[in-house]
């Protein structure tokens, strides 16, 4: 059986003590993993267009080296090894050539250093101050954001898609066409839409959404973390609705489902199901289809009503 693997030559930001603060691959391919030896090379002029070679330097403001590199993976079943790795992975994602969930994350952030994102560029966290003084003879220093994922807009803009705020799409999200991540919505990496749809909540990391579903106001999409740290993924199906302020939580859910405003349902949650009489817990509605749950007047919990 074959392996499947990728490749992409990028530039990478690395500090001065060695640390890789980003790695931005502009055209990642999927090949065949035979063979492979992974891992990242750098790279000679002979080895470059021109577009990218002009972009290898030695940036003394910032104190961090731009260079050229190839990365390699011999298999994406297998875990990340390095920050290079982890960086074409989600640009695999949100240059939607895998989808999400369909190859190893596993410890992908713990690969990750913390990184100060600048409007100059990324830097090191430790002398940030310094380095903002001279930098400042560039003009005004903007900083996005100190943590270890990036906007994702910053590194890839998908086609047929729409952002309301740059700062609330991680690298790594995998956003179908048709799709609009509203101001309020959030979606973290390896995570996202595979049809069409409107995203106004938060969806955690190793979370998908059909086509058609919307992720109302403040609503939440949460996979639950494993006791490795890892989540454990979920999917929603197609033409799901959450309301205001609702959610799931390890959940799975399946094709048109609704979840009424203000209600979050997680697995040991009790619900009546109008059909039976009966109280239930969540988790058995795991990756049923066609079902709404609504707050109704004369019932202390959430009532459950088949919609098939």
């Amino acid at each position: 059986m074959k392996t499947q693997g990728a490749i992409a030559v990028g530039i990478a930001n690395i500090a001065m003590d060695g640390t890789i603060l980003d790695t931005w691959y502009p055209e990642p391919e999927l090949i065949d993993g035979d063979d492979l030896v992974p891992g990242t090379e750098r790279l000679g002029a002979q080895d470059l267009p021109a577009n990218l070679l002009k972009l290898v330097l030695l940036d003394e403001d910032r104190m961090v080296e731009q260079v050229a590199v190839r990365t390699t993976i011999a298999d994406l079943h297998a875990s990340p090894i390095d920050a290079h790795d982890v960086y074409l992975r989600l640009h695999l994602l949100s240059h939607r050539i895998v989808r999400p969930l369909e190859m190893n994350m596993d410890g992908a952030m713990r690969r990750l250093s913390t990184v100060v994102w600048t409007n100059k560029g990324p830097c090191t966290p430790d002398n940030f101050e310094f380095v903002r003084t001279t930098l400042r003879s560039r003009g005004l220093i903007h900083v996005y954001g100190i943590e270890k994922l990036p906007r994702m807009v910053d590194f890839v803009v998908p086609s047929g898609i729409s952002i309301a705020e740059a700062e609330r799409v991680r690298l790594g999200a995998y956003l179908a066409p048709g799709t609009r991540v509203l101001r309020e919505g959030y979606v973290s990496y390896n995570s996202g839409s595979l049809g069409a749809s409107r995203i106004e909540g938060r969806m955690s990391s190793a979370v998908v959404i059909g086509e058609g579903t919307d992720v109302g106001l403040s609503a939440s999409i949460m996979a639950q973390r494993r006791s490795d740290g890892m989540r454990e993924p979920i999917s929603i199906g197609d033409n799901c609705v959450f309301g205001v302020s609702s959610g799931v939580v390890g959940i799975r859910l399946g094709n048109n489902c609704s979840i009424g405003a203000n209600i979050v349902l997680e697995p040991e949650s009790q619900i009546f199901d109008y059909d039976t009489g009966q109280h239930i817990e969540a988790i058995r509605l795991n990756g049923e289809s066609d079902w709404q749950v609504r707050q109704e007047r004369g019932y202390s919990e959430p009532v459950l009503r088949r919609t098939w």
